[in-house]
């Protein structure tokens, strides 16, 4: 997790990104000021659960409003493999840092192999991480809503290095009275161990909404199914972290939690607990929530 020093609202990424608002009443310093509020108490409320945390501070020379989103430029695989992925916004390829790499080995993380897709951005092709890529690392399946941010043919390669079948769809949502491409699978989706919590109406078209359920479930996942306002309070935009014990928790922000309805919150108890913090200013001005702000470590140990 990247600790924000340059927090706001991003102008490069709000042309595709309609989740985000600028906060017109609250000056810049205050936001940054906020978000870090935001962001110390979500890693205390992480670490309270037993779950290795490893953060890294934003460096205070770059222009990167976005770096508390890590995910969207990094992923860390179990056979020692990184990815690095091309990014959308010009400011936001700013954040890719070899010395996270090097943190993560200090840390005893071996790291085999990077897998480098960023020269796509010449070509102004983008895939960016785990926020156009839902990964289900244990059935080996890739999904991904095709966007501005997510290129057909990349994530076609990135299946192809990775080893994963690619479940392919667009998602879209409502942006005045037109239907438009939502920037990242990440928050229309969440898949978990046992389970998956998917907007479905955001997937028009018919075939590719009736693909995507079939892999879900073939694959044993309860799909509880969230709504398009309910996605505009992030309650997508979650991830399944492991804490002591082998405990797992469905981490969200508390406007996520808060927009489920009590037998959504009841089915996803089910299958593992909740765990979920108040970002109301990172979601409000950055457009991303809690997944995106986590790039989860899967390196084998040295």
């Amino acid at each position: 997790m990247i600790r924000p020093v340059n927090f706001r609202m991003n102008e490069q990424t709000a042309v595709n990104n309609y989740y985000q608002q600028v906060l017109d009443d609250v000056l810049p310093e205050t936001v940054n000021f906020k978000a870090q509020k935001e962001f110390d108490a979500y890693v205390e409320k992480l670490k309270s659960i037993g779950v290795n945390v490893i953060v890294v501070n934003d460096s205070p020379e770059t222009d990167t409003p976005d770096a508390v989103f890590p995910n969207n430029w990094i992923s860390f695989h179990e056979n020692g493999d990184i990815g690095l992925y091309p990014m959308f916004a010009e400011n936001r390829r700013l954040e890719r840092r070899e010395d996270v790499l090097e943190v993560l080995e200090s840390q005893g993380f071996q790291i085999n192999n990077v897998v480098d897709y960023t020269s796509a951005e010449d070509d102004e092709i983008f895939l960016e991480g785990t926020g156009s890529l839902i990964l289900d690392r244990v059935n080996r399946k890739a999904y991904c809503a095709l966007s501005p941010r997510a290129d057909e043919d990349l994530f076609i390669e990135f299946c192809e290095d990775f080893e994963y079948m690619p479940v392919l769809f667009t998602a879209y949502q409502t942006v005045g009275s037109q239907r438009k491409a939502i920037y990242h699978t990440n928050v229309m989706m969440c898949v978990g161990e046992t389970f998956a919590v998917i907007c479905l109406s955001s997937i028009d078209d018919k075939k590719e909404r009736k693909n995507v359920v079939k892999h879900l479930r073939e694959d044993g996942k309860e799909i509880i199914d969230i709504t398009e306002a309910q996605v505009q309070r992030f309650a997508g935009n979650m991830l399944q972290v492991k804490g002591a014990n082998d405990v797992s928790y469905l981490v969200m922000s508390q406007s996520a939690y808060d927009a489920l309805t009590t037998s959504q919150i009841s089915t996803i108890e089910k299958h593992t607990k909740i765990l979920s913090s108040s970002l109301d200013t990172i979601e409000a001005c950055g457009g991303g929530s809690a997944r995106c702000m986590m790039a989860e470590v899967f390196l084998p140990k040295v």
